[in-house]
């Protein structure tokens, strides 16, 4: 059986090494987020100070905003995407299957576009001056609105800015699953006199169920991890916004680029981390309650 599998293994021998080079020995640069970084000592050398660099965060008024944003806003992500995709993958099924390679070259292609330029396209639309809700607002009368310093508005930008990106993508993933449903089932649904909604919830609903779940949990494993790109573009690190939408992966470049202290961004990663950790094996647990198939593990 060994030798029978040394080809397999072969093939697989450079990924497994790809993994161990960076995703395993990377781990031991955690030892940063327990040392104050001197670059004349270097890591190594550098003095321990235990859990100071924790207990600087956690101190800090900065904690809970940065915290709340991120779960906050990764929540409204996960239900808002899921229930956007799932129904955008449905009608695809009943309605879009003779122009479904240009539907779904469209559902597609604000995947590919990068939040550098999705920045500009946000600017045209809400820009103070020349932005076109302003100029719709200008033409009937209503006063002007400085999106980039009013946060309260950055809920639902964040929101609708990630759906208008993800949601294509994650919508042709529910989609290629439908295609591999037994057509007979439905079939026999409409023998037995099924509504269109019936079917939809009794057996579209049903088999998309586990893929669902699947997803849902790979997301939660990173509810403590942000798009830094969307945050850091979209709003133009611009402080006026922070209340909203500073994160945690905003804040860990922060510390990193005006702090200049590493000790402290590897203790913020690594909170992070440990938080997605326990989140993946928490859900994971309750999915599989739920529905055994939808598990990850």
């Amino acid at each position: 059986m060994k030798k029978k599998n040394l080809p397999l293994l072969s093939l697989a021998l450079p990924g497994i090494i790809l993994i161990f080079l960076f995703g395993y020995l990377p781990l031991a640069g955690l030892v940063i987020a327990f040392k104050d970084v001197d670059y004349a000592k270097g890591i190594w050398a550098s003095d321990w100070v235990g859990l100071k660099n924790f207990e600087f965060f956690f101190k800090s008024s900065d904690a809970l905003r940065v915290t709340r944003n991120t779960l906050v806003m990764n929540a409204l992500f996960i239900v808002f995407t899921m229930v956007i995709s799932v129904t955008i993958a449905i009608m695809l099924y009943y309605v879009g299957k003779r122009m479904l390679r240009v539907t779904q070259t469209i559902l597609f292609l604000p995947y590919l576009i990068s939040w550098i330029v999705a920045s500009y396209a946000l600017e045209a639309f809400i820009d103070a001056r020349y932005g076109v809700v302003n100029q719709f607002l200008s033409s009937i009368g209503q006063r002007t609105v400085n999106f980039y310093y009013l946060p309260k508005w950055w809920y639902l930008i964040i929101v609708v800015c990630y759906i208008w990106k993800n949601a294509g993508y994650y919508s042709i993933l529910y989609y290629t699953r439908l295609l591999s449903i037994d057509p007979s089932l439905y079939e026999a649904a409409e023998i037995d006199g099924a509504s269109t909604w019936q079917k939809i919830r009794y057996i579209t609903l049903y088999m998309l169920r586990p893929l669902i779940v699947m997803l849902c949990l790979i997301q939660i494993g990173n509810i403590f991890y942000s798009d830094f790109g969307m945050y850091y573009f979209l709003t133009r690190d611009n402080g006026m916004l922070y209340p909203v939408t500073d994160v945690i992966d905003t804040y860990i470049f922060r510390a990193l680029k005006t702090v200049n202290d590493p000790g402290m961004g590897a203790a913020v990663g690594l909170f992070q981390s440990l938080m997605g950790f326990l989140l993946v094996v928490c859900s994971n647990k309750i999915a599989r309650k739920i529905d055994e198939e939808g598990a990850i593990f």
